[in-house]
């Protein structure tokens, strides 16, 4: 139900949905959501950096947001990757987010990747972190990532 935040929902760019809660990116870059707030309904805690935002990928209970300096905002459940503070000084310069149910990957501009939330869903590539070189893209399934490599 988004009556508490229908008068928000103008200009709308485009939705996103996780298991329980919906974020939009309005048009002028800011974001409303709504739904449950543990599963990323509530942005109460992040908003004031939800600003110039240009793509937002979900998991099933949290969001993660690439701002326009190439930076990423991430709420909702903290297992399911809505708390980014252990790799925030790495997400620099983001390209693309991937999601599996419960964490995210991100593809820096160095061709890099960068992951968080729960390990058992692929939120730590330390095990294959010196392969993940030279990435144009990276895909989830419900528990595991795939890189694309600029090489094929």
């Amino acid at each position: 139900d988004c009556s508490a935040v229908q008068d928000q929902l103008r200009n709308v760019h485009e939705i996103h949905g996780s298991g329980r809660a919906f974020a939009a990116i309005l048009t002028n870059g800011s974001v409303v959501a709504w739904g449950s707030p543990g599963d990323g309904g509530d942005t109460s805690g992040v908003q004031d950096q939800l600003h110039s935002v240009q793509q937002i990928q979900a998991t099933a209970s949290a969001f993660a947001a690439i701002l326009a300096d190439g930076s990423v905002v991430a709420w909702g459940d903290p297992e399911s990757g809505g708390d980014s503070s252990r790799v925030q000084d790495q997400l620099q310069r983001v390209q693309q987010v991937g999601s599996t149910q419960r964490a995210f990957a991100a593809v820096l501009g160095n061709g890099s990747v960068v992951t968080w939330g729960s390990a058992h869903f692929g939120g730590d590539s330390s095990a294959v972190q010196d392969q993940l070189r030279n990435v144009q893209e990276v895909e989830g399934t419900d528990c595991a990532f795939a890189a694309v490599l600029l090489d094929g």
